[in-house]
This record gives C-alpha cells, sequence and structure tokens, in this order.
C-alpha cells in the first residue's frame, strides 16, 4: 500500500474518532460562542497547571493559610512561582487575600465559593485518576518496555 493511500485512511479514522467522540460528549447553546471557548480555553490552561491545582487542594482542606505555611504545605514551589499563582487566582476570583497590617505584615489566603467549586469540578479527575491509576501504571510499563525493544532492534 502506498504512502498516500495510508495517510488516506489515517485521515478517515481520524476524522471518524472525532465524530464519534463529538456524538458522545454533550452540546451546549455557549459550544459555538467564541468568547466563551476562549474563556474556557484560558481557565483549563490556567487551573491545569500543577500550582494552581496544589493550592486549590491545601486551601479546601486547610481554609485561611498564612503564605509561608501555604508553600510549606503545597511542597517544592519557589516563593517567586507561589506569588504569582496566588495573584492569578485572586485576579480570577478563586481566592481572597487578606493583609494584616502588623510588623512584618501577615497575608493569608483563603477559597472564595468560586474557588471551592473549581475544586469540586476537579474532583472527577482526582477520583478518575484514583480509579485507574493502575491501568496508567501498567500502560507506562508496556510503553518503557517497548521503547526498549524498539532501541535494541537498531
Amino acid at each position: 500500500m502506498g504512502k498516500t493511500m495510508v495517510k488516506a485512511q489515517s485521515k478517515s479514522k481520524k476524522s471518524a474518532a472525532k465524530e464519534i467522540a463529538a456524538k458522545r460528549r454533550p452540546s451546549y447553546p455557549a459550544e459555538n460562542d467564541p468568547k466563551v471557548e476562549a474563556l474556557v480555553r484560558e481557565i483549563i490552561a490556567r487551573v491545569a497547571d500543577k500550582w494552581t491545582m496544589l493550592v486549590l487542594e491545601v486551601l479546601e482542606e486547610h481554609g485561611v493559610v498564612r503564605f509561608t505555611r501555604l508553600g510549606e504545605l503545597v511542597g517544592g514551589v519557589s516563593q517567586k512561582m507561589l506569588t504569582k499563582t496566588v495573584r492569578q487566582m485572586e485576579r480570577d476570583g478563586l481566592v481572597t487575600r487578606t493583609v494584616h497590617p502588623v510588623i512584618p505584615p501577615r497575608v493569608e489566603y483563603q477559597l472564595t465559593e468560586l474557588g471551592s467549586s473549581l475544586g469540586e469540578a476537579f474532583c472527577g479527575v482526582w477520583i478518575w485518576a484514583e480509579t485507574h491509576g493502575e491501568e496508567i501504571v501498567r500502560a507506562r510499563v508496556a510503553f518503557e518496555k517497548n521503547e526498549v525493544e524498539r532501541r535494541d532492534s537498531f
């Protein structure tokens, strides 16, 4: 079979897969609104990053948390990255920042109702990961084994 034929079959399989996925997914009226689509993409990009999700989790578990303690509880985040993350979350209305006028200044963060609802929305991802974790591990092991076999065959 020629390369052109393989490419054509590959494209038709991809198109069929997209059509099946579109049929399974519910349709929403705002789905075709470019402004809503842009907002959804922006929100997904922002909250799907590692630090935002971890900050959401920590604040959900601990309530009001001081900046330094938040960094400790998140773990592994630089002060610069934590500052950037909580500022963006505050801008989006996910957290409130309270500065107490003492020396040194005491800064505390707390989830808003909006932030808490976002955490609930992503809870499904945690449940999915917990449910399918072993399958993912098996797939990764199989992939790595195939990678080694491919490298050895050259």
